[in-house]
């Protein structure tokens, strides 16, 4: 499955508490998986010319039990622009967002 789904919080003021939850709610299952390198959750912060911004929280395929729990949306793998690891696999990038002509 090559599935992303992303999440959109609101405003990045307001968001610590659904971050701490998808966190919450990732790491045992990140446990009972054994750990797989291509499950990671990520964050950024948009504004998309607004005055506030609003945090953006992306899944990765493996991640997708979490991302249902949370009711996530479908999406494009996003850019890896400015993300930020939320959980997982440190070196979840180099898996998740290698170039196509890499593979």
């Amino acid at each position: 499955m090559d599935t992303w789904f992303t999440l959109n919080l609101g405003d990045a003021m307001l968001a610590e508490d659904a971050l701490e939850l998808i966190k919450q709610l990732f790491a045992p299952e990140y446990l009972k998986s054994h750990h797989p390198k291509d499950m990671a959750v990520f964050f950024r912060h948009e504004s998309e010319g607004r005055l506030h911004c609003e945090i953006n929280v992306y899944f990765s395929p493996a991640s997708a039990v979490v991302a249902l729990a949370v009711d996530a949306v479908t999406c494009p793998r996003p850019s890896p622009d400015e993300l930020g690891l939320l959980a997982g696999y440190e070196d979840s990038w180099s898996i998740l967002f290698q170039k196509s002509d890499d593979k």
